[in-house]
């Protein structure tokens, strides 16, 4: 569009009032000034849509979505004038004159946001970190927004780095103050009907922002393994250790107390002392728990009632029912798939003081395949079973498990010693060969281990009867339950419970 030309310079003629004011008597246009403008929370972007509106030229050096947005429509425009010069102008013309704008109007936030989300249904919805942003500034004064966008932008970047999102954050504060309103309900809220409860007023508290960075420090300590400033608790290895270990538990739900912990007690002189007491024994209920029962529901309840009680006390109640330790010794041994990275981590950090290698596998000392004739009096099928045994998995650095490949014990050794996992070192060290009587071996040296450790750190500790655990009703059909029960006139207990899920 820039050459000249009888359809050329009219089109531009047509272009221009719909961008630029023009004088109405003498036709002049103001270059400098648009008739679009963005009202976008955050000025930043505002102005750089509205330089390139003015200049015509976007920012080389610029990651913006507008700026690579208007780089790359600039460029397969020009492509296409270029190719089908004819064409491009019946599109400007088709565009200018057979387009339809329809301006929408909205009266309330609200309204614009039901507006914009049916519209865009197949677009990039709305996340409800969106809504809450939008919520939250529209609630400020002019200097609060100006301060809150900085905020909001800084901990945005901040949680992509450590691995998490701001929606995450805003999840994690829910179960905290649900907890501060003793809410122990299993259900879990959806996070936006959560937080919409009397109008949003969840969102306008003081210290929410401040709340949510408090979080995200945990989650730097765990995921970047970094420390923070002023944290004294952030530099203690046995601390970190733990946490990893619970970063290997096979779902979510150890999160929620750890994050309400550390927010509601951060402050406290004997933090770092009670938070590592706190830690281990999370650990121990959990792990053991689903290591003898790998569901979810094993630990539900629990977990919520964990939750309120954090608030409670430093030191909190665990009402979980007692785990048999017979049984926890058994299945440590044939250990379900979900849990083995998690022992793996609890038994290796009993024997050094560091973390692990953050990429590591679990190695199978004697391998996967294997030649039948090198165990003559033993069945494939059970070498199969024993290989799989947690007395034959360790951890091993992903790049010196690729060396060592498949190989035989003899053949492992050299990159075994290579291998900063100390107790991968000690049994190199202390071990000539590998066959199944060393895996049965080092299955009961694991097993009883474990259960020792998580004895000691509170495993069947009991602080007082604990109440009757009630049997798990799946939440879409908790609604139902409750109808029955009431019909039926019963009490909520195990046993209307059982009648309900077998009927």
């Amino acid at each position: 569009m820039e050459k000249s030309g009888s359809e050329a310079d009219f089109l531009k003629s047509q272009i221009v009032p719909t961008i630029w004011k023009q004088n109405p008597t003498t036709g002049e246009v103001d270059f400098d000034k648009i008739l679009i403008t963005s009202r976008v929370m955050g000025d930043e972007g505002n102005q750089e849509f509205a330089n390139i509106l003015i200049s015509g030229k976007a920012d080389e050096k610029s990651n913006s979505n507008y700026a690579k947005n208007y780089r790359l429509l600039q460029q397969l425009v020009d492509e296409y004038a270029a190719e089908q010069p004819l064409a491009f102008y019946n599109l400007i013309s088709n565009i200018l004159n057979r387009a339809i704008l329809l301006p929408i109007t909205a009266d309330t936030q609200d309204t614009a946001l039901t507006i914009f989300s049916t519209l865009n249904d197949r677009g990039l919805a709305l996340s409800d970190a969106d809504i809450f942003k939008a919520k939250i500034y529209n609630h400020l004064d002019q200097n609060g927004k100006k301060d809150f966008i900085e905020r909001w932008q800084e901990l945005d970047e901040e949680a992509t780095n450590a691995g998490e999102s701001i929606q995450k954050l805003f999840y994690y504060y829910m179960f905290y103050l649900r907890a501060k309103d003793n809410d122990r309900k299993t259900t879990t809220p959806g996070i936006r009907k959560y937080y919409a409860q009397n109008n949003f007023e969840r969102l306008y508290s003081n210290n929410i922002m401040e709340n949510l960075n408090t979080i995200l420090n945990l989650w730097i300590v765990i995921n970047n393994r970094n420390t923070v400033d002023n944290e004294k608790w952030s530099e203690n290895t046995e601390i970190k250790q733990i946490l990893d270990a619970l970063t290997s538990y096979p779902n979510e739900f150890w999160k929620y107390p750890v994050v309400i912990y550390y927010l509601h007690y951060h402050q406290n002189a004997t933090f770092e002392d009670e938070f590592l007491l706190f830690v281990k024994r999370l650990l121990a209920v959990l792990s053991a728990r689903y290591i003898v029962t790998p569901t979810i529901n094993a630990v539900k309840t629990g977990i919520l009632n964990l939750n309120a009680e954090i608030i409670n006390s430093p030191q909190p109640k665990f009402y979980f029912s007692r785990v048999d330790e017979k049984e926890l010794s058994d299945k440590i041994k044939n250990a379900h798939r979900n849990t083995v990275r998690m022992i793996l981590k609890i038994i290796a950090y009993q024997h050094q003081s560091d973390l692990l290698p953050e990429k590591w596998e679990i190695e199978h000392i004697l391998p996967q395949k294997w030649q039948s004739s090198y165990f003559p009096t033993s069945s494939d099928s059970e070498v199969k079973e024993l290989v799989e045994h947690i007395g034959n998995k360790i951890p091993f650095e992903k790049k010196l498990n690729i060396i060592a490949s498949n190989g035989y014990f003899a053949k492992k050794k050299e990159s075994y010693s290579k291998s900063k996992v100390e107790i991968l070192l000690d049994l190199s060290k202390n071990h000539v060969d590998w066959g199944l009587d060393e895996i049965r071996e080092r299955d009961i040296r694991v097993s009883d281990e474990l259960v020792k450790l998580l004895n000691e750190w509170g495993l069947n500790q009991i602080d007082v009867q604990p109440k009757e655990l009630l049997t798990f009703i799946p939440d879409e059909r908790f609604s139902d339950y409750q109808s029955f029960i009431k019909m039926f006139k019963m009490e909520d207990s195990n046993e209307a419970r059982e009648k309900f899920l077998n009927m």
